[in-house]
C-alpha cells in the first residue's frame, strides 16, 4: 500500500505496523528477541505491529534494532538552505576561471632592451 495523504491515521499506523512485521520476519526475529535488541516489551511490539501508535521514541528503538534507522533520513530530510540566503550568496559565486600562472624561469632575469 502506498502512504498518501488521503489514507486515515489508524491506516498508515497498521501499514507501518506490517511494513515492521515484514521487516522483522525477514531477518528472522520473534517478536520477543526484536523487543529484547529493542528495549521494549514484546507486548509493545505486538500493538505497533497492529498497528497502535506509540511514542517516536520506541519507533526509534524498533527501527534500530531492525537497522532500518537511516531510512529515518529519507522520511524527514534536512532542510537545504533558505531562498534569502541564496539571494545573498549569489554576487559570491565565482563567475570565471583564472588562468595557471607562468612559473619564473630561473637563470638569466629579464633585461631593458631584451624584447626587441
Amino acid at each position: 500500500m502506498y502512504i498518501s495523504n488521503l489514507l486515515t491515521d489508524a491506516a498508515i499506523l497498521a501499514e507501518i505496523g506490517k511494513r515492521i512485521a515484514r521487516c522483522r520476519l525477514d531477518r528472522q526475529l520473534t517478536q520477543a528477541d526484536m523487543a529484547e535488541q529493542a528495549g521494549v516489551s514484546k507486548r509493545t511490539v505486538e500493538r505497533i505491529e497492529a498497528g497502535a501508535s506509540a511514542q517516536i521514541s520506541t519507533i526509534i528503538r524498533i527501527l534500530r534494532a531492525l537497522n532500518l534507522l537511516p531510512g529515518v533520513e529519507r522520511l524527514i530530510p534536512e532542510p537545504g538552505p533558505r531562498p534569502m540566503e541564496l539571494l545573498k550568496l549569489k554576487g559570491k559565486e565565482r563567475q570565471r576561471a583564472s588562468a595557471p600562472r607562468k612559473v619564473k624561469q630561473s637563470g638569466k632575469g629579464w633585461t631593458w632592451g631584451d624584447g626587441a
